[in-house]
């Protein structure tokens, strides 16, 4: 992924967030809520043990861009009903969400959105890939493709589809014990994917030493490779997850992403589920995407050595080695 800079490893994580826009959550816990602009893209979660009346405002009163996509999940106990201010249409039924059900608007002209649930199958993306494995889990079945290496996703059905993009992790420097970083890690749910052909990223854990991984992506979203393990007392070390670095505040993980990397001699890598602690590296995330249970994006340690291993977005470990950096993946699984 090419970035308009110099040099991608002094940006610091503001810059690259600004660059990449990760996917966030709007927790709402009133029994009324008005969509608002900074929705676009995220999750918004509708908790009340109360009916929640969830409104939809005109384009006179939030300027709507075109395809905006507004995704909300109950996860109360009352009943959220989507509803429409006056002018606005909103096509699709029904308008009501019981508890632990979700669904998507997508504007479709001025004025004018479609509904789409999330339950059973309903409004979800079909792929026309070979799955590489189906499961059913809580009466939903699902299928999924699993990219280990950069392709194509082609979808001959618009919809919603769950997925985690892990970017390829950082390697240490040769001459010092620092860790590396874990790739970014991005899981979305209910990811709006329209028809036609997706080019798939994946991005390669760093085999050179002291370098950031590379970035993968889906559409507009980027998991940033892992920092580097950074001998450099001066230097920044800036990835999905920052990597070891002499001095602290050097290292910067981006938001949503992953965390930062820890500070000295000895330093490690930052993890996907936590920041790294003296030598040893951030802890990875847990992912049952495709049905089992798998641990990702773990930060490099400073004593061990250690490469990442292949699809896993883990940092490489430290200790005058030559490590290297897991590379990255990318799963996408849809209801049938």
């Amino acid at each position: 992924m090419a970035y308009p800079f110099a040099a991608a490893d002094v940006l610091t994580a503001v810059d690259l967030n600004a660059m990449i826009g990760a996917p966030t959550q709007n927790t709402q816990t009133g029994t009324t809520y008005t969509a608002v602009l900074l929705d676009a893209g995220k999750t918004v979660t509708l908790s009340n043990a109360s009916a929640v009346t969830l409104t939809i405002p005109a384009q006179a009163s939030v300027s709507w861009a075109a395809n905006t996509q507004l995704n909300f999940l109950n996860i109360g106990a009352g009943t959220v009903t989507i509803t429409p201010a006056a002018g606005v249409t909103i096509n699709g039924t029904p308008l009501t969400l019981a508890t632990s059900k979700g669904g998507s608007l997508v504007r479709t002209a001025s004025n004018v959105w479609t509904f789409i649930p999330f339950s059973s199958g309903e409004g979800a993306a079909n792929f026309t890939n070979a799955a590489t494995g189906t499961y059913t889990d809580a009466g939903i079945s699902y299928k999924f493709i699993t990219f280990t290496g950069s392709g194509s996703l082609v979808v001959d059905r618009a919809g919603f589809a769950d997925v985690l993009i892990v970017g390829g992790g950082g390697a240490p420097n040769f001459s010092n014990a620092n860790g590396a970083g874990a790739g970014g890690y991005i899981p979305v749910t209910n990811y709006f994917l329209a028809m036609g052909t997706h080019t798939i990223t994946v991005g390669a854990g760093s085999v050179n030493a002291g370098q950031k991984g590379s970035d993968s992506a889906l559409l507009q979203t980027v998991a940033v490779g892992g920092g580097r393990g950074d001998g450099n007392a001066n230097r920044r070390s800036t990835g999905g997850s920052g990597g070891g670095v002499f001095n602290a505040g050097l290292s910067a993980a981006i938001l949503n992403q992953g965390n930062v990397g820890s500070a000295g001699a000895n330093s490690a890598g930052g993890g996907s589920g936590g920041a790294a602690s003296g030598s040893t590296g951030g802890i990875g995330t847990s992912s049952s995407i495709t049905g089992s249970a798998v641990t990702r994006a773990a930060g490099g340690g400073s004593t061990t050595g250690t490469s990442g291993g292949a699809n896993t977005g883990d940092g490489g470990g430290g200790n005058n080695g030559s490590s290297t950096g897991g590379s990255g993946i990318i799963i996408v699984r849809v209801a049938i």
